[in-house]
């Protein structure tokens, strides 16, 4: 350890009471979880100069565990919404990507389709790509049982939410049972984007590449082109910290660059003709 910093075990959690004065500032606390996750280095590799791999992992994990990241996910998402001159959500695109699980862990599976061993993080999104809510899953459940997950509850927590846009492996004519669980328990309409069967490899559908934009925000942090958890709510909370980087980014005013290549262009034509229509 450097002289830089002392010798003294990581602060308790910040519920416990009559604990001691913070040794590092929150700021060089979350600059290391920052760190951690733009970066994909294993906790016990930060560099020197930031808080020590334990400090900022119980607080990581505290913070995990009373509902601060998503507290602060959900203001930071209004306040977005609202400068773009939007109120509450009536409309959501959801998919689930499956992640290969570097480490062991809590709901470890093999998803058969994509042959891949390790997790599943449903996304459920709004038109403007920001994250409404995340579950992730054992890689082995159905994409419809996991989907209902990510459902669950969502009236309660957007009530003017309505449509939820999904692709084909969602909704079929051998099984219709979340259109129908959908309209039932939430009063959501289900619909599925089709795919053309007659176009090979990827092909754009409409208002569905929106969520895939947001995979590819995420997997722009390291630490998400895997999933290094061991536990599903830390694999969520990383995911609600990557969104939270990027929403504090946007509001900050920080200016991005243009669009320079043939898909980043017909990405943000398909966005300027969405919002318009």
């Amino acid at each position: 350890m450097t002289s830089g910093h002392r010798r003294a075990r990581p602060p308790c959690p910040p519920r416990v009471l009559g604990a001691r004065p913070k040794v590092y500032s929150l700021r060089l606390v979350i600059d290391t979880i920052s760190s951690v996750l733009a970066t994909g280095c294993a906790w016990r590799l930060v560099p020197q100069d930031l808080a020590p791999w334990s400090t900022a992992y119980r607080w990581f994990a505290a913070w995990t565990a009373d509902g601060t990241w998503a507290r602060i996910h959900d203001v930071l998402r209004v306040q977005v919404r609202l400068a773009d001159g939007r109120d509450q959500p009536s409309a959501a695109v959801l998919d689930s990507q499956s992640a290969k699980s570097a480490e062991g862990g809590e709901a470890i599976g093999y998803d058969a389709g994509k042959r891949v061993r390790g997790r599943k993080r449903h996304l459920l999104v709004d038109t403007l790509g920001l994250l409404l809510r995340v579950v992730v899953h054992s890689a082995s459940m159905q994409d419809r049982a996991g989907a209902k997950l990510a459902l669950d509850g969502v009236r309660e927590r957007f009530p003017h939410m309505g449509l939820v846009r999904v692709d084909g492996g969602y909704v079929n004519s051998v099984d219709a049972g979340l259109v129908d669980w959908a309209a039932r328990h939430e009063g959501i309409k289900v619909v599925a984007v089709p795919r053309n069967a007659d176009v090979k490899g990827f092909q754009v559908l409409p208002r569905r590449w929106v969520v895939e934009r947001t995979f590819g925000w995420l997997t722009r942090c390291r630490r998400l082109a895997r999933d290094y958890e061991r536990k599903t709510a830390h694999a969520e909370a990383m995911i609600q910290v990557a969104m939270i980087r990027l929403m504090a980014a946007r509001l900050a005013g920080e200016a991005l660059p243009a669009p320079t290549s043939s898909v980043d262009i017909g990405a943000a034509r398909r966005l300027a003709e969405d919002l318009d229509n």
